[in-house]
């Protein structure tokens, strides 16, 4: 059995949560990574299925144990991993991984697979678009979002790292080629 990944990464508000849910609802063969975090849930999000929330010092002991395949933290205090365990879980059932990770995590996830994953890149058409997209979601503070849309323009310059760069302007669209990612690399 092949042990294939495909990692989206993207800076926030560009789309990548909205494609990765689309994909996971059309392929049956596709099983979402769930990151483990040390930051508290936002609005609905359930342990165990959005992420796996850990404390801080919790999230630090499994670093010192070897318990993630790669971890980032991404902000003073703020972690983002993934699992060994996950990984483990869904190859044991033969399905392909799907990371929705950030970006520094997606170029390290792809030297790790090498071959066997698919790096996508999803970039939003601008900026300024991102920015309107972060505050239509109305999740974040005015201070957040301008944090955010800073690590989003340092963000952008990690596209070329990634075997393709997707670029979410028309949602329909994004769908259609993220599609096209999935079926072709399925295939190889």
């Amino acid at each position: 059995m092949d042990k294939k990944v495909i990692i989206f990464s993207a800076p926030s508000g560009a789309g990548k949560s909205t494609i990765v849910h689309h994909l996971l609802e059309k392929y049956s063969f596709l099983e979402f990574s769930i990151s483990a975090t040390s930051r508290a849930p936002r609005g609905k999000e359930e342990n165990g299925k959005d992420y796996y929330f850990f404390t801080t010092e919790e999230f630090e002991n499994k670093i010192k144990a070897d318990h993630f395949v790669e971890y980032e933290e991404v902000y003073a205090g703020s972690y983002y991993g993934t699992l060994k365990s996950e990984v483990e879980r869904i190859w044991a059932k033969g399905n392909i991984i799907v990371f929705d990770i950030d970006v520094k995590g997606g170029v390290n996830l792809k030297k790790l697979y090498g071959e066997n994953a698919v790096a996508v890149f999803i970039q939003p058409p601008s900026v300024e678009e991102l920015r309107n997209r972060l505050i239509g979601r109305g999740t974040d503070s005015a201070e957040a979002i301008e944090r955010r849309v800073a690590k989003a323009e340092e963000e952008l310059t990690y596209a070329s790292k990634f075997d393709i760069v997707l670029i979410n302007d028309k949602l329909d669209e994004a769908f259609l080629t993220a599609e096209k990612i999935v079926e072709e690399f399925k295939l190889r």
